[in-house]
């Protein structure tokens, strides 16, 4: 049944260029739509993505088009647009029944929906999947082992549909049915990585990271549950594994945004200057505001969201270390 899946990928940024290089790694055909035109000239001329994945050579099944037409009769589409523009992308997608795979993690702005309620409303024909866990594009596009969660809406039968599709020997997933819990966790744990990146910047140590990574799991927890997501998903790939590999190195876009304001940088200018999106930045205050709304205690993020406005970094981690002391466990922590 999958040699005749036919398998695209929405994006070519460099998670989705990553995608499209594995998924072409046993010589399977893959079309990646691309927004810029240079950048669909450069895969198909050159095997190169300069813009986004320079350090890869792409495999020559991968053939890059900037029609979302060409993509229409696809088995299996993955989703790897920016998630505050996924809604738009996907509606220029024509309708047709197939696989969704949402691998775009975030909260879009304006209606703090997540990215699987965006999706359904945008392409309702189709089953929607969605892939997180901790995962670097370069090392996935070098082939290094890698291990994600695949949480599929339609259950069982989905997954026995895109797992073997999906899998390859260095690239592993792992079947989960809790896709508002997959989508929590890629969400969160972009906004702690930033708040990790601080620590970093502000030069506060290792200690405070280590700290700052289980607080912030904390919740991530209380958040999800809320939400009706189960605590074991978060306690996988899909949330302590991603959080755990976004909280610990400058390769994650979301920490060294973190680091620069740390180090002092304005919010405004670093977020002119980026090409490539941190998405935290994005997710940040409509975490905070939907956390405020619930009554949900997340200060880490309320602390993320308010360095972003421009609060000083060090006055805000000051507050922060300064709360009343509570039990480790307590639900208003």
């Amino acid at each position: 049944m999958t040699d005749k899946q036919t398998i695209g990928v929405i994006g070519a940024g460099a998670w989705g260029t990553a995608l499209a290089q594995m998924l072409a790694s046993d010589g399977r055909d893959v079309i990646l739509w691309a927004y810029e035109p240079e950048v669909v000239a450069a895969i198909n001329a050159e095997h190169r993505n300069p813009l986004y994945l320079p350090s890869a050579s792409l495999a020559p099944t991968i053939r890059a088009t900037g029609d979302l037409s060409d993509l229409a009769s696809l088995d299996i589409v993955l989703v790897v647009t920016p998630a505050q523009v996924l809604g738009r992308v996907l509606s220029g997608l024509p309708a047709c029944p197939r696989d969704l795979v949402l691998c775009s993690k975030g909260i879009e702005a304006g209606t703090g929906r997540m990215m699987f309620d965006v999706a359904a409303e945008a392409a309702p024909d189709s089953e929607i999947a969605v892939l997180s866990g901790p995962t670097f594009a370069h090392e996935v596009a070098a082939g290094l082992p890698t291990a994600v969660t695949l949480a599929c809406d339609g259950g069982l039968e989905q997954w026995e549909r895109l797992a073997p599709a999906l899998a390859r020997p260095t690239f592993r997933p792992y079947y989960s049915d809790d896709v508002i819990g997959a989508e929590i966790g890629g969400a969160v744990k972009n906004v702690l990585a930033i708040a990790c990146g601080v620590v970093d910047g502000l030069g506060l140590g290792q200690n405070a990271r280590a700290a700052l990574i289980a607080r912030g799991y904390a919740e991530m927890l209380r958040f999800g549950e809320a939400l009706g997501a189960r605590a074991e998903t978060l306690s996988g790939l899909c949330g302590l594994g991603d959080l755990v590999l976004t909280c610990s190195s400058t390769s994650s876009r979301n920490f060294s945004l973190g680091k620069a304001l740390g180090e002092g940088a304005s919010s405004a200018n670093l977020m002119a200057d980026r090409r490539t999106v941190a998405e935290g930045a994005h997710t940040a205050p409509v975490l905070a505001d939907l956390a405020a709304s619930r009554g949900i205690a997340m200060p880490i993020v309320a602390a993320v969201d308010a360095i972003l406005k421009g609060e000083d970094a060090r006055a805000v981690v000051a507050a922060l270390l300064a709360r009343p002391l509570k039990a480790e466990r307590d639900q208003r922590a």
